[in-house]
């Protein structure tokens, strides 16, 4: 409720030092301790005396009734945060890992399609990549041997 910190204690501490004094000071302490301890026993007591006048009114239970009344698990709402769960962690490699069979012959089959799409990227890629490779390759050849024709070519000085 009050926020104080050590700086705001500290001027408090100076500032009743210089207005009280050290002789009266270590007295004035002890019936502040004492007036707080008082304070925190009255509001022990207050707060006691409201629970225990809630548990007789039945504010517990109609609290407990409004609480499994709203619970997720009894609108259903526990099997839609499942789902929900289940779908934010979903990944593709999932579905490849799971048994096409058990999914379903419709699912099954379109799982199948997909697989075998994959693999005809996969191999098309593949191709391209080898033949990107191998045209690097002569291109390569064919211009280390015009390096190397240009190098015997070339005429001697002074001659």
């Amino acid at each position: 409720m009050f926020d104080l910190g050590w700086t705001e204690l500290l001027l408090i501490g100076i500032v009743a030092l210089i207005v009280v004094g050290p002789k009266d000071l270590p007295m004035m302490f002890r019936t502040l301790g004492r007036f707080t301890g008082k304070a925190r026993a009255m509001a022990r007591d207050f707060q006691k005396a409201m629970n225990d006048a809630a548990d007789e009114a039945g504010v517990k239970d109609v609290a407990s009734d409004l609480r499994k009344a709203t619970s997720a698990k009894s609108m259903g709402l526990d099997r839609l945060q499942e789902a929900a769960t289940k779908f934010e962690n979903w990944s593709p490699e999932d579905n490849a890992k799971s048994d096409p069979a058990d999914l379903g012959p419709a699912t099954a089959k379109m799982t199948e399609e997909r697989a075998e799409k994959a693999r005809k990227i996969q191999e098309a890629s593949a191709r391209k990549a080898t033949e990107r490779l191998e045209r690097e390759a002569e291109a390569a050849a064919q211009q280390e041997a015009a390096v190397q024709d240009n190098a015997d070519a070339k005429p001697e000085d002074g001659k």
